[in-house]
């Protein structure tokens, strides 16, 4: 698997394992029932945990990036579109985690299309928004930025780069769909 396509699909198949880990949960080991009470809850507690993971990579990426005042404008249109995308796929996989147990094979294929589409869009609107950021980055910044986005864990050269999963300090920024991220 080239490096390219694992930053892309690895995140995107982690957040369908943790985002659909809820629904799993959500029964009972013992009798296989479903534990409604606890749905509403285990959904919001992770929605939000996911905006928090948002919130502190945004934070990180100021801080790392020296952000100035008068990059504030296209640095709150980056970060506002980091919080667009996480909420969209939070909320696409939400929805598929609530369908899955009745999706036919086809229909489950097609919702982690769906997906898999809705992640490629939202770093699509990522990219643009990091572009316009990385425009009015001082030159210092930019090269702060290449680091980040080529070595996101620190590693010197190339290969492969461990990370996306649960707790890890991905350099990518935060998709959010990788959700994000």
């Amino acid at each position: 698997m080239t490096p390219t396509f694992r930053s892309i699909a690895t995140p995107a198949v982690l957040a369908v394992a943790l985002l659909t880990a809820p629904a799993w949960a959500q029964t009972s080991p013992t009798t296989g029932t479903s534990n409604a009470s606890s749905a509403p809850a285990t959904a919001k507690d992770h929605a939000q945990k996911r905006a928090d993971a948002v919130e502190r990579r945004i934070t990180e990426l100021h801080a790392k990036l020296k952000i100035t005042d008068q990059q504030s404008k296209q640095w709150d249109a980056f970060a506002q579109t980091m919080r667009d995308n996480a909420q969209k796929a939070d909320q696409a996989f939400h929805d598929r985690a609530q369908n899955i147990a009745t999706m036919s094979a086809p229909d489950a294929m097609k919702s982690y299309a769906d997906l898999t589409q809705l992640h490629a869009d939202n770093m699509k609107k990522l990219s643009s928004s990091f572009n316009d950021l990385y425009a009015v980055l001082s030159p210092e910044q930019k090269q702060l930025a290449d680091a980040l986005y080529r070595n996101p864990n620190g590693k010197q050269g190339p290969g492969p780069r461990k990370g996306s999963g649960k707790g890890s300090k991905s350099g990518a920024p935060a998709s959010a769909s990788s959700s994000g991220g």
